[in-house]
């Protein structure tokens, strides 16, 4: 059953900044852009890097590893080698706190 669950507060997120947590087993990379905050899974689906510590700029998420870059609102591969989607998941500010639906 998917649940609300709080991964940070608003104060904590940097613009253009990943911010790496999980939950349970999901590894997730949660993102403020200029409009809104938002959640993706944190590892590449091209092969094993955290997403988290690589490059964030104009909505776009790059790889540390092989610079594969996503779109931080929808998921999409936007780039070679990556050609698989990483999950986006739902994510609501209430009081100051962020929570990711997982």
């Amino acid at each position: 059953m998917a649940v609300w669950q709080r991964v940070a507060s608003e104060e904590e997120l940097q613009p253009d900044t990943p911010f790496a947590t999980r939950i349970g087993e999901a590894q997730l990379a949660i993102i403020r852009l200029a409009d809104g905050i938002f959640a993706v899974n944190d590892v590449c689906s091209h092969e094993y890097a955290l997403l988290s510590e690589g490059f964030c700029e104009d909505g776009k998420l790059e790889c540390p590893l092989h610079q594969a870059c996503f779109d931080i609102r929808t998921g999409q591969a936007l780039s070679a080698p990556a050609t698989t989607a990483i999950a986006t998941y739902p994510v609501k500010c209430e009081n100051g706190d962020v929570f990711v639906m997982i």
